[in-house]
């Protein structure tokens, strides 16, 4: 290894004398300290970017197959009816039996004429059916003042005529009358007339003759 190395240094004495040489590369050595102290300060900060041509390649647009949409037919099954033998009947709508319409709670019960004074207000103004409803009240009142029956709300018209029947028998036909002309108007939906309420007043005294005249029909 050492023979290799000393003919080529012989080699390059015989061509370059050897102070040159020293001076070559003592500033070799300097070149490089100078280049290892200011790195990386000598290095360009961006490169030139090398720009190649783009080879756009074209495009290959394919037709696009639209297969026909195949529509099945609809088809409707006829609708089965039933005879008019088989059908059902709706039961009818029966009104459900009418209450009778309890005193107002904060009115006294015994005084009944300002309910009549009402009922004749109504009246005046052709509101029948409420002046109808206003004098079943003020028979009501009535029967509750005298005792002849229990207030006890949401009370139907035939159960107040028959607790009224049990102590004064000889009311049940006014009241029967009295129950009939409030279910038709109200609850039948007939057009009330002058006529019923002029009904209802005569009912209405009819059952005050009797509450006052009747004492004797309590057993």
């Amino acid at each position: 290894m050492s023979r290799w190395w000393t003919e080529t240094v012989a080699a390059l004495g015989d061509l370059v004398p050897l102070p040159l040489a020293a001076l070559l590369l003592m500033l070799a050595a300097g070149l490089a300290a100078l280049v290892w102290y200011f790195f990386p300060a000598w290095l360009p900060r961006r490169f030139p970017r090398l720009r190649l041509p783009r080879l756009r390649l074209p495009r290959l647009r394919l037709p696009r197959l639209r297969w026909p949409r195949l529509r099945w037919p609809r088809w409707r099954l006829p609708r089965l009816r039933r005879p008019r033998l088989l059908r059902r009947r709706r039961p009818a709508r029966t009104a459900a039996e009418p209450a009778v319409p309890a005193p107002r709670a904060a009115e006294p019960q015994p005084a009944a004429g300002g309910y009549a004074s009402l009922a004749d207000r109504l009246a005046a103004e052709g509101r029948y059916a409420e002046s109808v409803r206003e004098r079943l009240r003020d028979m009501v009142r009535e029967l509750i003042a005298r005792r002849v029956i229990e207030q006890r709300p949401g009370m139907t018209v035939a159960e107040l005529t028959a607790a009224a029947a049990r102590g004064r028998p000889r009311v049940h036909p006014v009241l029967h009358a009295a129950g009939a002309i409030f279910s038709d108007l109200w609850y039948a939906q007939r057009p009330a007339t002058a006529e019923h309420d002029h009904r209802m007043r005569e009912l209405a005294d009819d059952l005050r003759r009797e509450l006052t005249t009747g004492g004797g029909d309590r057993p």
